[in-house]
């Protein structure tokens, strides 16, 4: 008995941390005036996030759908093209110390640069970009190189 109350435990503090992740300190909850849908950037590829939707020029986008625990926040884009977009900002990760539902979110400034524009499964007539790349432009998480690329969802 002690074994299940100690599991709900850790599963109710993971669902308050994950509830506490979805929006960085001082973020409103009111979309960015940047963002823009897919319809008004007709010909760019676009940014698709968590739920499926296309983004073009996001003030933030979710890294880690699964859990959280990794964010984009204050992106201020530079360039948003047929083959690559690039923005600052900041990523927001989580420490997972000692464990990620009780962990703390730290920010590092980045570069943030998408490429590699594919037509999108979901819509063949729109295309998105398939790699982001994240360059830590002073302090990262630990074990993260200076310049990180992940493939993007499709």
């Amino acid at each position: 008995m002690h074994i299940r109350a100690l599991t709900t435990t850790l599963s109710l503090f993971a669902v308050a941390a994950l509830a506490a992740a979805g929006t960085p300190p001082a973020a409103s909850s009111a979309p960015a005036p940047a963002a823009q849908t897919a319809q008004q950037g007709v010909g760019l590829p676009v940014l698709v996030d968590c739920l499926w939707h296309p983004q073009v020029r996001p003030s933030e986008f979710m890294l880690a759908c699964g859990d959280g625990n990794s964010r984009l926040a204050s992106l201020d884009w530079s360039r948003w093209g047929t083959d690559s977009a690039r923005a600052e900002g900041v990523n927001w990760v989580n420490d997972c110390k000692p464990y990620c539902a009780a962990g703390r979110f730290h920010a590092y400034p980045v570069t943030v640069r998408l490429d590699h524009p594919k037509p999108w499964k979901k819509r063949p007539q729109v295309s998105h970009y398939t790699r982001i790349t994240l360059v830590y432009t002073d302090s990262r998480p630990e074990r993260f190189s200076q310049t990180q690329s992940y493939p993007l969802w499709d």
